[in-house]
Protein backbone atom coordinates (compact mmCIF):
# COMPACT_ATOMS: atom_id res chain seq x y z
CA UNK A 1 0.00 0.00 0.00
CA UNK A 2 2.83 2.70 1.14
CA UNK A 3 4.26 1.83 -2.59
CA UNK A 4 1.51 2.33 -4.34
CA UNK A 5 0.65 5.91 -2.29
CA UNK A 6 4.01 7.17 -2.95
CA UNK A 7 4.03 6.16 -6.86
CA UNK A 8 0.44 7.95 -7.32
CA UNK A 9 1.61 10.42 -4.98
CA UNK A 10 3.35 11.22 -8.53
CA UNK A 11 1.73 13.13 -11.18
CA UNK A 12 3.78 11.62 -13.67
CA UNK A 13 2.78 8.37 -12.67
CA UNK A 14 -0.79 9.21 -12.57
CA UNK A 15 -1.00 11.00 -16.05
CA UNK A 16 0.92 7.62 -17.60
CA UNK A 17 -1.29 5.23 -16.04
CA UNK A 18 -4.35 7.43 -17.29
CA UNK A 19 -2.48 7.40 -20.51
CA UNK A 20 -2.44 3.59 -20.86
CA UNK A 21 -6.05 3.50 -19.98
CA UNK A 22 -7.12 5.88 -22.68
CA UNK A 23 -5.04 3.69 -25.31
CA UNK A 24 -6.63 0.69 -23.89
CA UNK A 25 -9.72 2.23 -24.56
CA UNK A 26 -9.16 3.19 -27.87
CA UNK A 27 -7.44 -0.49 -28.52
CA UNK A 28 -10.59 -2.46 -26.69
CA UNK A 29 -13.02 0.04 -28.98
CA UNK A 30 -11.54 -0.83 -32.71
CA UNK A 31 -11.79 -4.42 -31.53
CA UNK A 32 -15.38 -4.30 -30.53
CA UNK A 33 -16.42 -2.39 -33.41
CA UNK A 34 -14.85 -4.79 -34.86
CA UNK A 35 -16.79 -7.74 -33.72
CA UNK A 36 -20.19 -5.85 -33.77
CA UNK A 37 -20.86 -4.57 -30.89
CA UNK A 38 -23.28 -2.39 -30.17
CA UNK A 39 -23.37 1.34 -30.86
CA UNK A 40 -24.45 2.41 -27.41
CA UNK A 41 -21.58 0.64 -25.87
CA UNK A 42 -19.01 1.88 -28.47
CA UNK A 43 -20.01 5.31 -27.27
CA UNK A 44 -19.33 4.81 -23.44
CA UNK A 45 -16.01 3.36 -24.65
CA UNK A 46 -15.17 6.57 -27.06
CA UNK A 47 -16.86 9.12 -23.97
CA UNK A 48 -14.41 7.42 -21.19
CA UNK A 49 -11.68 7.68 -23.65
CA UNK A 50 -12.52 11.43 -23.82
CA UNK A 51 -12.46 11.66 -20.13
CA UNK A 52 -9.33 10.04 -20.01
CA UNK A 53 -7.81 12.39 -22.48
CA UNK A 54 -9.22 15.70 -20.73
CA UNK A 55 -7.62 13.83 -17.21
CA UNK A 56 -4.25 13.66 -18.95
CA UNK A 57 -4.36 16.97 -19.94
CA UNK A 58 -5.23 18.75 -16.46
CA UNK A 59 -1.75 16.70 -15.01
CA UNK A 60 -0.15 18.13 -17.76
CA UNK A 61 -0.63 21.48 -16.70
CA UNK A 62 3.06 23.00 -15.89
CA UNK A 63 4.95 20.73 -17.69
CA UNK A 64 5.91 23.36 -20.04
CA UNK A 65 8.30 24.75 -17.19
CA UNK A 66 9.81 21.28 -16.43
CA UNK A 67 10.45 20.83 -20.26
CA UNK A 68 12.56 24.11 -20.51
CA UNK A 69 14.24 23.77 -17.11
CA UNK A 70 15.66 20.41 -19.01
CA UNK A 71 16.57 21.87 -21.54
CA UNK A 72 18.93 24.04 -19.74
CA UNK A 73 20.58 21.68 -18.09
CA UNK A 74 21.10 19.69 -21.57
CA UNK A 75 22.88 23.08 -22.95
CA UNK A 76 25.89 22.19 -20.49
CA UNK A 77 26.25 18.52 -21.85
CA UNK A 78 29.96 17.77 -23.49
CA UNK A 79 28.92 15.83 -26.45
CA UNK A 80 27.74 18.41 -28.98
CA UNK A 81 24.86 15.70 -30.55
CA UNK A 82 23.54 14.84 -27.21
CA UNK A 83 23.37 18.54 -26.60
CA UNK A 84 21.73 19.53 -29.76
CA UNK A 85 18.59 16.39 -29.79
CA UNK A 86 18.12 16.21 -26.18
CA UNK A 87 17.73 20.35 -25.80
CA UNK A 88 15.64 20.60 -28.82
CA UNK A 89 13.69 17.66 -28.08
CA UNK A 90 12.52 19.74 -24.34
CA UNK A 91 12.44 22.72 -26.87
CA UNK A 92 9.83 20.93 -28.99
CA UNK A 93 8.30 19.13 -25.82
CA UNK A 94 7.53 22.89 -24.03
CA UNK A 95 5.73 24.02 -27.33
CA UNK A 96 4.12 20.44 -27.30
CA UNK A 97 2.87 21.03 -23.38
CA UNK A 98 1.55 24.95 -24.11
CA UNK A 99 -0.55 23.66 -27.01
CA UNK A 100 -1.98 21.09 -25.16
CA UNK A 101 -2.45 23.10 -21.75
CA UNK A 102 -4.44 25.92 -24.02
CA UNK A 103 -6.01 23.01 -25.98
CA UNK A 104 -7.45 21.82 -22.72
CA UNK A 105 -9.00 24.97 -21.97
CA UNK A 106 -11.23 24.82 -24.95
CA UNK A 107 -12.33 21.54 -24.20
CA UNK A 108 -12.77 22.32 -20.70
CA UNK A 109 -15.13 25.16 -21.79
CA UNK A 110 -13.10 27.81 -20.34
CA UNK A 111 -11.95 29.09 -24.32
CA UNK A 112 -15.33 28.06 -25.90
CA UNK A 113 -14.91 29.61 -29.51
CA UNK A 114 -11.17 28.18 -28.95
CA UNK A 115 -10.48 26.59 -32.78
CA UNK A 116 -9.42 22.92 -31.34
CA UNK A 117 -8.49 21.14 -34.46
CA UNK A 118 -5.94 23.82 -35.47
CA UNK A 119 -3.99 23.74 -31.79
CA UNK A 120 -4.77 19.68 -31.98
CA UNK A 121 -2.75 19.75 -35.11
CA UNK A 122 -0.29 22.07 -33.81
CA UNK A 123 0.36 20.05 -30.33
CA UNK A 124 0.81 16.75 -32.34
CA UNK A 125 4.00 18.70 -34.28
CA UNK A 126 5.84 19.53 -31.82
CA UNK A 127 5.28 15.82 -30.48
CA UNK A 128 6.46 14.59 -33.84
CA UNK A 129 9.56 16.90 -33.71
CA UNK A 130 10.69 15.59 -30.16
CA UNK A 131 10.10 11.93 -31.06
CA UNK A 132 12.22 12.49 -34.17
CA UNK A 133 14.69 14.14 -32.17
CA UNK A 134 14.75 11.36 -28.95
CA UNK A 135 15.31 8.81 -31.98
CA UNK A 136 17.96 10.27 -33.39
CA UNK A 137 19.75 10.95 -29.87
CA UNK A 138 19.01 6.92 -29.59
CA UNK A 139 20.81 6.08 -32.91
CA UNK A 140 24.02 8.16 -31.68
CA UNK A 141 23.62 6.17 -28.55
CA UNK A 142 23.77 2.70 -30.18
CA UNK A 143 26.08 4.15 -32.97
CA UNK A 144 28.70 4.68 -30.12
CA UNK A 145 27.78 1.56 -28.26
CA UNK A 146 28.68 -0.52 -31.25
CA UNK A 147 31.58 1.30 -32.26
CA UNK A 148 33.11 1.07 -28.50
CA UNK A 149 31.86 -2.47 -28.75
CA UNK A 150 33.51 -2.98 -31.87
CA UNK A 151 36.47 -1.54 -31.27
CA UNK A 152 37.22 -4.14 -27.65
CA UNK A 153 36.32 -6.99 -30.33
CA UNK A 154 38.35 -5.85 -32.94
CA UNK A 155 41.73 -8.34 -32.60
CA UNK A 156 39.31 -11.61 -31.80
CA UNK A 157 37.43 -10.55 -35.52
CA UNK A 158 40.58 -10.82 -37.32
CA UNK A 159 39.37 -13.72 -39.32
CA UNK A 160 36.17 -12.78 -39.77
CA UNK A 161 37.81 -9.81 -41.61
CA UNK A 162 39.60 -11.94 -43.95
CA UNK A 163 37.06 -14.48 -44.81
CA UNK A 164 35.09 -11.38 -45.77
CA UNK A 165 37.91 -10.14 -47.73
CA UNK A 166 37.78 -13.43 -49.74
CA UNK A 167 34.10 -13.84 -50.55
CA UNK A 168 32.39 -12.07 -53.37
CA UNK A 169 30.88 -8.30 -53.02
CA UNK A 170 27.41 -9.59 -52.20
CA UNK A 171 28.47 -12.50 -49.19
CA UNK A 172 30.91 -9.74 -47.92
CA UNK A 173 27.56 -7.20 -47.60
CA UNK A 174 25.13 -9.98 -46.28
CA UNK A 175 28.03 -11.38 -43.62
CA UNK A 176 28.65 -7.46 -42.71
CA UNK A 177 24.84 -7.58 -42.19
CA UNK A 178 25.18 -10.14 -39.75
CA UNK A 179 27.73 -8.75 -37.92
CA UNK A 180 25.94 -5.41 -37.44
CA UNK A 181 22.79 -6.91 -36.35
CA UNK A 182 24.48 -9.61 -34.08
CA UNK A 183 26.46 -6.22 -32.55
CA UNK A 184 22.87 -4.14 -32.51
CA UNK A 185 21.32 -6.92 -30.43
CA UNK A 186 24.25 -7.19 -27.77
CA UNK A 187 24.27 -3.48 -27.49
CA UNK A 188 20.40 -3.24 -27.07
CA UNK A 189 19.81 -6.50 -24.51
CA UNK A 190 23.20 -4.70 -22.51
CA UNK A 191 21.88 -1.70 -21.78
CA UNK A 192 18.05 -2.04 -21.13
CA UNK A 193 17.27 1.71 -20.81
CA UNK A 194 17.98 2.23 -24.19
CA UNK A 195 16.35 -0.93 -25.37
CA UNK A 196 13.44 0.32 -23.51
CA UNK A 197 13.75 4.05 -24.25
CA UNK A 198 13.80 2.94 -28.61
CA UNK A 199 11.02 0.67 -28.07
CA UNK A 200 9.02 3.60 -26.61
CA UNK A 201 9.54 6.50 -28.51
CA UNK A 202 9.37 3.62 -32.08
CA UNK A 203 5.69 3.13 -30.56
CA UNK A 204 5.09 6.81 -29.73
CA UNK A 205 6.30 8.13 -32.79
CA UNK A 206 2.98 6.16 -34.82
CA UNK A 207 0.70 8.42 -32.73
CA UNK A 208 1.60 11.46 -34.56
CA UNK A 209 1.93 10.34 -37.51
CA UNK A 210 -1.44 9.04 -37.88
CA UNK A 211 -2.79 12.45 -36.12
CA UNK A 212 -0.92 14.42 -38.70
CA UNK A 213 -2.26 12.37 -41.44
CA UNK A 214 1.36 11.82 -42.35
CA UNK A 215 0.80 8.12 -42.48
CA UNK A 216 -2.25 6.67 -42.09
CA UNK A 217 -2.64 3.27 -40.04
CA UNK A 218 -6.02 2.34 -37.89
CA UNK A 219 -7.17 3.31 -34.15
CA UNK A 220 -6.50 -0.27 -33.54
CA UNK A 221 -2.71 0.07 -33.78
CA UNK A 222 -2.27 3.09 -32.65
CA UNK A 223 -3.95 2.08 -29.26
CA UNK A 224 -1.64 -0.59 -28.95
CA UNK A 225 1.02 1.25 -29.67
CA UNK A 226 -0.11 3.71 -27.25
CA UNK A 227 -0.43 1.40 -24.86
CA UNK A 228 2.62 -0.27 -24.81
CA UNK A 229 4.25 2.81 -24.84
CA UNK A 230 2.77 4.06 -21.71
CA UNK A 231 3.34 0.92 -20.09
CA UNK A 232 7.32 1.22 -20.42
CA UNK A 233 6.64 4.45 -18.86
CA UNK A 234 5.42 3.66 -15.66
CA UNK A 235 8.25 0.98 -16.05
CA UNK A 236 10.53 4.23 -15.94
CA UNK A 237 9.19 5.13 -12.93
CA UNK A 238 8.34 2.11 -10.81
CA UNK A 239 12.05 1.55 -12.00
CA UNK A 240 14.00 4.45 -12.42
CA UNK A 241 17.52 2.45 -13.42
CA UNK A 242 15.47 1.83 -16.42
CA UNK A 243 15.19 5.21 -17.37
CA UNK A 244 18.03 6.22 -19.69
CA UNK A 245 19.99 9.21 -18.80
CA UNK A 246 21.32 12.10 -20.76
Amino acid sequence: MDFWVQFSAQSQAKERVFRAAQYACTLLGYTLQKNGASADFLARIKQLEAHMSLGRKLFRLGNSADALESAKRAIHLSDVVLRFCITVSNLNRAMYFACDNILWAGKSGLLPHMDQEKWSQRSFRYYFFALILNLSRDAYEIRLLMEREACGKRPKGSETRHALRADSSLQHLVLRLKVQLHLLGHVLRSNPPLLVDVVKNACDIFIPLDKLGLYKTNQGFVGLCGLTSSILSILTIVHPWLKLKP
